[in-house]
Order: structure tokens, then sequence, then C-alpha cells
């Protein structure tokens, strides 16, 4: 009789571990023990017979890893895979990465691309300023190029922290400065500028009305997009002349800092039309506003709606996922690409919501002084309030006007 195996009995597999390619760093390596091995630019023969022997040696050795008689130098590329490695750990709020995560994608990337085989501890000032006129040849402006080099700066103290390089590496890239303003090749952005009035009242009618209103608070308080997509009724207290919002994660949190935004009678009517019985409901809800929406193309639809379409269209709420805060709220991203469709429908100039603190900055400034326009923005220091603020000019012309 011929024996034949349990359905439930596992399939016993006997394989090697497989060459795998790391995405961020673009190395292959091999994971034997709990550890990677990292074997060179990935897709390379060098980097196949470096698994090849890695493999034989592991095999040989009992599937041991081989204690090697002196380990090779750490490359820059096996650097920035442990840096990553770090990172994803590091750049983590509420149990979601960060948008810092992706920034350092971005820097480490040039640098990957130019000395992922040099040994780290050969990367000196000269590497840097390669690194960053690739940089420059991408396109990158002054500013956003000086914050990336920072970047990759910072993944080189990180290893010096951890001993696997020596800190006289990063005393040579500290040498480094930064890009000056008309002293460089890198070209300048345009600063960020307050909205035209016209512009964010022409886009409102192209919004939905979750983010129409999301707009007119964020003019009126200053607050963040994050902040105010994030508004929930459990975040507001609701007592007094002004009420108080404290987001329940907000940018500067991870400094201990509270964050308070205050609503005006202004606000608060907005906030009104939008109140909810659940009080951990976000009050701008994406899943309301797309039900709205298809309630309105019902409204305007022309044909008849066949049975066919009504089953399909129960069967599709009977499957309708997303109960949950994170998949009702809108994203900033989202928010912003909603933003810049009205701009095109409305025929004006593309602006982000970014924009608008500005236009809060620029008013409380004018109306109330910088200190104000500090607190209200949540700055800690009035400096950076200063970056947020246009300069109001009238003020100076009328005073010379006068004295001068």
């Amino acid at each position: 009789m011929r024996f034949r195996r349990p359905a439930t009995m596992p399939k016993l597999v006997n394989r090697p571990p497989s060459y795998r390619r790391h995405k961020n760093s673009g190395l292959a390596f091999v994971a034997l023990n709990g550890r990677r091995i990292y074997l060179g630019k990935h897709g390379t023969p060098e980097s196949r017979r470096a698994y090849d022997r890695t493999m034989a040696e592991w095999f040989t050795n009992g599937r041991r890893i081989a204690a090697p008689l002196a380990p090779a130098p750490l490359t820059v590329g096996e650097m920035i895979a442990r840096f990553w490695e770090h990172a994803e750990g590091y750049y983590r709020k509420n149990g979601a990465p960060t948008s810092e995560l992706d920034c350092i994608r971005q820097a480490l990337r040039p640098l990957a691309e130019l000395y992922a085989d040099t040994p780290a501890a050969d990367f000196g000032p000269l590497g840097l300023k390669s690194v960053r006129e690739r940089m420059i040849g991408a396109g990158w402006s002054r500013g956003y190029l000086n914050r990336h080099v920072g970047r990759v700066k910072r993944a080189f103290k990180w290893a010096v922290a951890e001993g696997v390089i020596p800190a006289a590496v990063l005393h040579g890239l500290a040498a480094v400065p930064g890009l000056k303003r008309g002293r460089c090749e890198a070209r300048e952005s345009e600063p960020v500028k307050p909205v035209p009035e016209a512009h964010v009242n022409a886009v409102l009618p192209f919004l939905s009305r979750q983010l129409a209103a999301v707009v007119r608070l964020q003019l009126l308080t200053g607050g963040r997009s994050g902040e105010v997509l994030g508004m929930r009724v459990a975040d507001l207290n609701m007592t007094g002349a002004v009420w108080e919002f404290r987001p329940a994660s907000h940018k500067t949190e991870h400094h201990g800092r509270e964050r308070v935004l205050f609503l005006g009678p202004k606000a608060q009517q907005i906030v009104r039309g939008f109140l909810k019985p659940d009080l951990g409901a976000p009050l701008f809800d994406a899943g309301e506003a797309e039900r709205e929406r298809h309630a309105e193309r019902r409204e305007e639809r022309k044909t008849k709606l066949w049975p066919s379409h009504v089953r399909a269209q129960a069967g599709k709420r009977r499957k309708a996922k997303g109960d949950h805060f994170a998949s009702r709220c809108y994203a900033p991203e989202a928010y912003a690409r909603a933003v810049a469709r009205a701009c095109v429908l409305a025929g004006v100039p593309h602006w982000h919501p970014h924009q608008l603190r500005h236009n809060a900055a620029t008013l409380l400034r004018r109306e109330l002084g910088i200190e104000a326009a500090r607190v209200v923005l949540g700055h800690s220091s009035a400096a950076v309030t200063e970056i947020y603020a246009e300069v109001d000019l009238a003020k100076a012309k009328a005073a010379m006007e006068r004295l001068g």
C-alpha cells in the first residue's frame, strides 16, 4: 500500500538562503543565522561569486557563519543599509513612518550611486562635494540640497556613534559648509508667500464640503494641514468664548511640546456644522465626503438606474471597509492633491495648503504683533515666525510718509 502524506502535514523544504537585493542601497545580501551578509553591488559577477563562496563556507562550517580572519572594511553601501535599518525603527510616530524617512531615502540615493563600493572610512570632504554636485545636476534648489547634505552627514554621524567608522570621517565632513546664496550653481527656490484671497475663494466651490471647511479653518487658526484634518470632538474644549483644540498628534510632540489651537467665533461656526455624536470620529470624514459626492451624482443622473446597478452598489456597501480612524481621516497629501485639482478647475495659479499658514501669520503679526503670531502658530522662536509672516510694507510706507 502506498503511503500518502496527510493534508495537514507541512511540506518539508531544505532550500539554501537566497541571493537577495537590499532595496535602498542596491546591495546584494544573504541572511544567515539571523544576520545579513552583504556581498557587493546586486547583479554583478563579483557579488554572485561572493554569494557562492559565502554559502560554501557556511555549509562546510555546519550551517554556521565562520569567523573571518580579517574582516573586510565596511563600505558606504553597507553603512547605508545599516543606517536604513536604524531609520526605519527610529523615524516613526504612532506606529507609522514619518515623512523624514522619504527625505532620507532621497538624500542617500546619490551617495549610494557614486560611492556604494567605497570603504566608509575613506569617504571624505571631496566625496561629499561630489555627491553635492550630483544633487545640483539633478536640479535641486539650494535650500533643499543643503538639508539633504545634512542628512548624509547625519548617516555618518550615526555610524561614528555606533563605532563602525572612525570619528575622523565625521570631522572631515563637518568641515564642508552649506552652499551660500549667489555663490554656487544651485538654483534658488522662490520664497513661500501667502495665497491671494481671490485665489483661495476661487477654489472653494471645487472642493468637498469638508475640505472647504478645512481651508477656512487654516486661514482662521494658522493650523497645519495634519492638525486640522485630524480634528475630533474629543480634542475640543468648547467652554468659554474661545474654544481650545489640542491635536492628538502634532509635528513637535516628540520634543515634549504642547500644541493648542484657539477657535474664535468664526472658526466655531464652521466646526459646529461638523460635530458628531462619536467623540473619536474625525470631524472632516473622507468617507462621508465620498458618500455625499456619490449622492450628488445620483441626483444629477439623467439615465435610468438599472436593478443590476442597485445590486452592485448594495454589494459594495456591504464590503466597504475603513471604520478605523486612519482610513476615515483625510491624509495631508490627499488634501494637497484636491487643492491642486481645484486650482486647475478654477483657472487660478497652483497653491499649496501650507501657504495658508503664511496667510494667517501675516495677518496675526500685522494685527497683534510677532509674539502673538508665534504663540498661535506654535513656534518656539520668533525667528521661525518671521519666515512665515510676509513683511507688511504698508506700515513702513505710512511711517515714512509721516516721518521721512
